[in-house]
């Protein structure tokens, strides 16, 4: 899964280029096949994605049955507020700077609307989803939460197979698709004059969310360090190992020894380390949210869509349950977070494209991010718990 999602970052790159060279010098004819394709794809992609929600989080529940009782509850707890955190920072930082910051685009696309350059598709087929989003998200989490307490279960097992089945879908299906759906969107977005004012949005919000993830971990280290009684640079210079070799590797679960490493030589106990380090890399997700609530709120602002602190708040507090599903698959992130995307901020099928796009792109600060979280919160249980399980 590393190589397919290093090769899929090269892949979206390439799209987004070919799809910039082709709306620009290709003829209208040609550019409406991939918008022709485009149509089927969010089709296939709308119809999905109550499936995807299902699918990851009905047994990402369901499995919080199991571990080491009020331990496992303590740091589930801690790694959710760690995520919220991330989110509301990172609303309250975007609000203030991205207004201003984007004023300039958004100007410009208005104006680009109203020139009325757009490509159409041949035909278009319409699949109908199963159920609504919200539909899908509260049977996840009741089937989900009605299985934790279940010891053997016929429809634990079915869950696990159906889980399956939506990570096969995603990384045979949709994720080798996703970048010719992005060459579609970005020659669309080239042939109408956009995409320069999307490109340099997105130089602009890859800066901020560099430094507001370097700020968060300082804070989440400070916190550490305060509770620990530990020099918190010191913890994170330790922590720096796990940072780059996520980096390179995009992936929570392939960094884990490195991240167990370096959390013993900040003085954890082996016990709590060797719980906390792989639970957290399955359900902590700061770095992510962060990218996501930045982007969203940027390309919402670049459309002219209204937003407010109470639509971003149901927004995170619903993206922080939806992450714990995504570990693992590759591009699952952003895939569990398409729905609420959709159902809370109404997202269209060309910004959808956009934020994969773009959290591809980020994809391995976020990592990065999540990972040397992990080794904060491994500090900080460790204090409340005295080095002892609380079972």
């Amino acid at each position: 899964m590393k190589r397919l999602f290093s090769n899929l970052l090269f892949k979206v790159f390439l799209a987004m280029v070919l799809g910039i060279v082709f709306g620009l010098y290709l003829p209208e004819s040609v550019n409406r096949i991939f918008t022709t394709f485009n149509a089927f794809f969010g089709q296939f992609l709308s119809f999905s994605i109550p499936l995807i929600i299902l699918g990851l989080i009905m047994p990402a529940i369901s499995d919080l049955g199991k571990g080491a009782g009020k331990l496992l509850l303590l740091t589930a707890a801690i790694a959710y507020g760690s995520t919220l955190f991330s989110g509301f920072m990172t609303y309250f930082t975007a609000s203030n700077i991205f207004p201003n910051l984007l004023e300039s685009h958004v100007n410009e696309t208005a104006q680009i609307v109203d020139s009325g350059l757009e490509l159409l598709p041949y035909f278009s087929i319409t699949i109908p989803p199963l159920m609504d989003i919200m539909t899908s998200l509260i049977l996840a989490f009741v089937i989900g939460l009605g299985l934790s307490y279940q010891e053997n279960s016929t429809l634990k097992l079915v869950v696990k197979d159906f889980e399956t089945i939506i990570m096969q879908v995603i990384e045979y299906v949709i994720i080798p698709l996703l970048p010719l759906f992005i060459l579609g969107i970005f020659a669309s977005m080239s042939f109408s004059g956009k995409v320069f004012s999307i490109l340099s949005v997105f130089i602009s919000i890859i800066g901020v969310i560099f430094v507001l993830h370097i700020l968060l971990l300082i804070l989440q280290f400070t916190i550490a360090g305060i509770l620990s009684k530990k020099n918190p640079f010191k913890l994170l210079i330790t922590m720096m190992p796990a940072y780059f070799t996520a980096l390179g590797t995009q992936s929570s679960a392939a960094t884990i020894p490195v991240t167990l490493e370096q959390c013993l030589k900040n003085g954890v106990s082996e016990k709590i380390a060797g719980f906390v380090v792989p639970l957290c890399a399955t359900i902590h997700l700061s770095g992510s949210v962060m990218k996501i609530t930045a982007c969203a709120m940027a390309l919402m602002i670049l459309e002219g869509m209204p937003f407010s602190f109470t639509l971003f708040a149901g927004f995170i507090f619903m993206l922080g349950i939806a992450m714990v599903a995504a570990p693992g698959v590759p591009g699952g992130a952003i895939m569990a977070a398409v729905g609420i995307l959709q159902s809370m901020l109404g997202f269209t099928e060309e910004m959808i494209g956009l934020m994969i796009a773009l959290y591809i792109a980020m994809d391995s600060f976020g990592t990065a991010c999540n990972v040397t979280g992990d080794g904060a919160i491994s500090l900080v249980v460790d204090r409340i718990t005295k080095d002892k399980l609380v079972a």
